[in-house]
Order: structure tokens, then sequence, then C-alpha cells
């Protein structure tokens, strides 16, 4: 008779098929490896989160859409080969991004020592080649190259984003910022020669609403 399974057991058949029913979804083909590396994410993420705050979703069920199908929401619009995910926090989204776009480089920042050693122990155990993990404030990272898209899914206010990681865009770069309201837009500082976008996102899975805020130079997004 076979035992059972304990409550905290990532529920791996279950994700195994929202996964793939979300993927279709947003329309995105991603191999067998790939989808096994989300769910290896998840697994450690569940784990970890047992013992540090890494993430306030803690129930299994909701991880797959709230974790993974969200990040993966703006892979159309992530512009390479260099890609800066600030206020990475578990990894969201850099890593699923990573996992999707394995031919981009990601650079995944935080100043948070706890999230940035899960982090780094997810990438190495994912075995994840073009991922770097920093550990920093933003305002003090320093980046010769630039990134081609800086994005966070929960770092600040768009405004606040584009001051402190303006040093670090790459030359025609943008900013991707991910966010449930945009009440924010409203103060929205002018900045010359930028323009932004607005781009709704559904997510499978979720009823709340999502967007995607693209900032960048006028003609470019």
């Amino acid at each position: 008779m076979p035992k059972p399974r304990s409550i905290d057991a990532p529920p791996i058949a279950q994700w195994q098929i929202q996964l793939s029913d979300g993927l279709d979804a947003l329309g995105l083909t991603l191999s067998p490896t790939q989808q096994q590396q989300l769910l290896d994410y998840l697994a450690l993420l569940l784990k970890w989160n047992r013992v540090f705050n890494l993430t306030a979703v803690r129930d299994p069920g909701q991880m797959v859409a709230r974790h993974l199908l969200d990040s993966l929401a703006i892979v159309p619009w992530v512009r390479g080969p260099r890609v800066l995910d600030v206020g990475t926090g578990a990894g969201l989204p850099g890593i699923p991004l990573a996992i999707a776009l394995p031919e981009f480089q990601f650079v995944l920042l935080d100043s948070n020592g706890k999230k940035t050693r899960f982090v780094q122990q997810a990438v190495a155990e994912l075995g994840l080649p073009n991922v770097s993990v920093e550990q920093a404030r933003v305002e003090a990272f320093r980046d010769a190259r630039g990134f081609d898209t800086i994005t966070s899914r929960a770092f600040a206010d768009i405004d606040r984003m584009l001051d402190q990681t303006a040093h670090l865009r790459a030359p025609g770069g943008q900013w991707a910022a991910m966010k449930a309201g945009l009440e924010e837009l409203h103060d929205l500082k002018a900045r010359s020669g930028l323009a932004h976008q607005v781009i709704p996102l559904t997510v499978p899975g979720e009823a709340g609403r999502r967007h995607l805020v693209l900032v960048g130079e006028a003609g470019r997004l």
C-alpha cells in the first residue's frame, strides 16, 4: 500500500497538467526539459519556503499560476540579449524567464542575502548557465555593458524603478514593469525621449488584473 503523501509534498502531477495547459493558453512552446526545470524550481521554492519567508504564496495549488505562468506571460516582450531582474526576491520573474529564454543572459539582483542565497542554490540545482545572481542595492550595482530589458515584478513604483536603474539601461534598452493596478501611471514623470505602453496580461488560472508597462525610447516599443 503506498505511503500517504506529506501535506507539504509538491503535487507534481497536478502542477504538470496546470503548467502544460497554461503554456498552451499563453501560446508558448517549451521543451519537456524546460517544463521539468520549471516544476523543479517550484519544488525547491516550496521546500525552502517552509523555513524562510521567500514568498507569500504558500498554497501549492496557487504556485503554478502565480509564480510560473504570471512570470512567463511577459515572454513575448522581453528583449535581449541581456536582461536584469531588479528586486528578484525568490527569483521571479527572472528564473522562469531564463528557463524559457535560454539564448538570453540574465542577472538577478536583490539586496536580501537570504533570498539571493536561495536563488543561487536554485540556479545551481537547475543548471542554468545563462543566469548570474548579485546581492546588492540597485543604486550601488554597476554593469558597464548595460541591459536590453530591465524587468521587475514587485520592486517599486515605476518612477522609482526608472530613477534607480537608469544607469543600468543599455542604449535602446527598455523597462518592463509587471503591475496589478495602473494607478501609479498617473504620476509617471514625463521623460525626454521616452514613451510608455501598457499591455494587459491574461494569466491562466488568475482572475486578477495584470499589466505589463513597457517604457523605452519612442519608436522602439
